[in-house]
């Protein structure tokens, strides 16, 4: 009975663990065959860009020229630059872009959601294009993201985040993580919609703007959610695109855990994921709640494989061991040799595991102290 017990754990952990890393892939990939596109048209609805920045004076001159570079009516076109507090030259350095319509409002430090709070009541365009300080936006993007909007079902448009690598290695993995990610969420956008956007680059109706709660970690996912919930579609254009460079695994490692922990706050700001008011209940549970069994499940493999009967045992066991050895030794494995191709990636995951583990974090420690001002390797990034 109590072998019957363990292979049967072992049989559970190991079905739960493939399916979250294949299972679902494939068969999200299956259902997008048969989504439902959205309708598109060219519209030149008056766009208001929020631009929330603490410190960005190495950032801000060059997004404010993108900006600038839009191919968008300029009379239908306003930009605001919401300093959060800064104690470098942010406030300086909006200002001289006064005159080409740049408009500042500074308020008190308290994290990117009371900034957004406190701008989107000022603004009167449309259409709200929230976007981070770093990325650089291609010329034509806002012109791309807003003819979604002729699609009275579509309330949020997310525009594609490119990560270039700017030194290789790490670099490299964390941006061929974020490719996958862009894919899973396109996959979603063809059948309904994505659970958030894409924080430093989307745009969305005024109309359907909420307050957002002060510690929330996760703004790009609170605000759409409110729409997806009122019945609007979350979409991804991904001919619309702003450009970023990829960070170290350490800065994508802080960031990790604050997406992480801001799900759980997703979850309980928005109970009805778990139900049947969610009209996309599967996709939620496998993508989203599935990465956050994720840790535990393998957890429960490594235990249930340390019980199963000899000779099944080791063999097991080694697997996983090797798995996670690999990952352990990755940073002495020199950049060109062949085992890092599976070094490398080993790395990667189980960082993400770890992250998810230590996203716990946020029932037991003030939500803000999460946050940490993401730093990248050049001007434009983020």
């Amino acid at each position: 009975m109590v072998g019957d017990m363990i292979w049967l754990g072992f049989a559970l952990f190991a079905g739960l663990v493939a399916y979250v890393l294949v299972g679902y892939p494939v068969l999200l990939a299956l259902a997008a065959r048969g989504g439902r596109p959205h309708q598109k048209q060219d519209c030149e609805p008056t766009v208001s860009v929020i631009i929330p920045a603490y410190n960005g004076e190495g950032f801000l001159a060059s997004k404010l020229r993108s900006v600038l570079s839009l191919d968008y009516p300029k009379d239908k076109l306003d930009i605001l630059v919401v300093s959060d507090g800064s104690t470098d030259r942010t406030d300086e350095l909006a200002r001289e872009f006064a005159a080409e319509g740049v408009k500042l409002l500074r308020v008190m430090r308290g994290g990117k959601p009371a900034a957004l709070n406190a701008s989107i009541p000022t603004v009167s365009g449309e259409i709200l294009l929230l976007t981070d300080v770093r990325q650089h936006l291609e010329a034509n993007s806002l012109r791309l993201l807003v003819r979604s909007f002729a699609d009275p079902a579509v309330g949020v448009v997310s525009g594609e985040l490119v990560i270039g690598n700017a030194r290789g290695g790490e670099e490299a993995e964390i941006g061929a993580y974020w490719r996958f990610e862009t894919w899973m969420r396109d996959r979603l956008s063809l059948i309904d919609s994505m659970f958030g956007a894409t924080g430093p680059f989307y745009a969305l109706r005024k109309s359907l703007a909420v307050t957002i709660p002060p510690d929330m970690l996760l703004d790009d996912v609170y605000l759409p959610l409110s729409a997806y919930f009122k019945g609007y579609r979350l979409v991804m254009e991904k001919e619309a695109k702003a450009y970023d460079i990829a960070t170290s695994r350490e800065t994508e490692f802080r960031r990790k855990v604050r997406t992480l922990a801001g799900n759980f706050q997703i979850l309980m700001a928005y109970p009805a994921l778990l139900g049947p008011g969610n009209r996309m209940w599967w996709h939620f549970v496998s993508y989203k709640l599935g990465r956050l069994l994720l840790p535990w499940a393998l957890l429960g493999l490594l235990i249930c494989s340390s019980l199963l009967p000899h000779p099944w045992r080791w063999p097991v066991c080694a697997i996983q061991l090797g798995g996670y050895g690999l990952a352990a030794i990755d940073g002495w494995i020199p950049a060109g040799a062949k085992l890092k191709k599976l070094s490398s990636p080993a790395r990667t995951f189980v960082v993400m595991m770890i992250a998810a583990v230590l996203a716990l974090k946020v029932f037991f420690v003030p939500p803000r102290s999460l946050w940490k001002v993401t730093s990248a390797s050049t001007p434009g990034s983020g």
